[in-house]
């Protein structure tokens, strides 16, 4: 079964077709850089474009960078405020003539990671934190997601986690990567101490081979540390994913 998947991001928006099954991009991935202003109609005039540039007439899976609860857009953090209460399913529906079903980012890359990823027969708890502009999780128990968790604003350093130890920050503030390593390194303590999960997984844009290599010495946790291998892919696969199966 294909659905195409589509993965809003602060830069770019990227979607392609996913075998569900198997979790393979059945056409290559189509990306157009993300409006100046995101709104919400900017953003769906863009879904729109990828839809018809794949002539899709099917369902659609689509992420965005914000809480989801039953369709609304109910957090704001990183993307316009005019999305805060947008129904976007619907939105999105209207636009493309398509069911689509929306989900949380994070989320959505944590699907993808668990199903054809370094989540692989991860059971227990498990924790999938992206980290790039801010800082996103997903969690899950057996495999089964727990939806709508937002730690990148648990507290550290008097602020939001996000706010101290995110790959944004690391570039704003010339951190070398030891140093960004020990300030992420009090953000994953945080989260040890308050849910003890048996495996934490490590995505976003920080996961690549090239840059693991110069951090990953630097921590140390009690549970299972892995590093997300599907990168750019992972909102899209999980996005269709999640489409899929709802």
């Amino acid at each position: 079964m294909e659905v195409l998947g589509i993965d809003i991001g602060g830069t770019g928006i990227k979607g392609a077709p996913v075998n569900i099954k198997t979790g393979e991009l059945t056409a290559e991935r189509f990306r157009i850089p993300t409006p100046e202003d995101a709104t919400p109609q900017s953003i769906a005039q863009v879904v729109l474009e990828i839809v018809e540039h794949f002539n899709w007439k099917g369902m659609i899976g689509c992420t965005v960078p914000a809480r989801v609860e039953h369709g609304l857009v109910r957090t704001a953090t990183n993307i316009h405020a005019l999305w805060i209460d947008t129904p976007v399913e619907k939105l999105l529906s209207e636009k493309t003539g398509c069911k689509v079903t929306v989900i949380n980012d994070a989320d959505a890359a944590g699907i993808a990671s668990i199903k054809f990823g370094a989540g692989m027969g991860s059971n227990g708890l498990v924790f999938f934190i992206t980290v790039g502009t801010g800082i996103g999780s997903a969690m899950f128990y057996n495999q089964v997601l727990i939806p709508g968790t937002e730690l990148g604003h648990l507290r550290l350093k008097g602020d939001a986690a996000e706010l101290y130890a995110s790959d944004r920050t690391r570039v704003k503030e010339g951190l070398s990567w030891k140093r960004w390593a020990a300030r992420f390194q009090k953000y994953l303590d945080r989260i040890e101490f308050l849910f003890a999960p048996d495996t934490i997984i490590i995505g976003g844009g920080v996961s690549r081979a090239s840059k693991v290599e110069l951090y990953s010495k630097y921590l140390s946790t009690r549970a299972n540390l892995q590093f997300a291998t599907l990168e750019n892919e992972a909102g899209i696969i999980g996005a269709a994913c999640f489409a899929g199966e709802n």
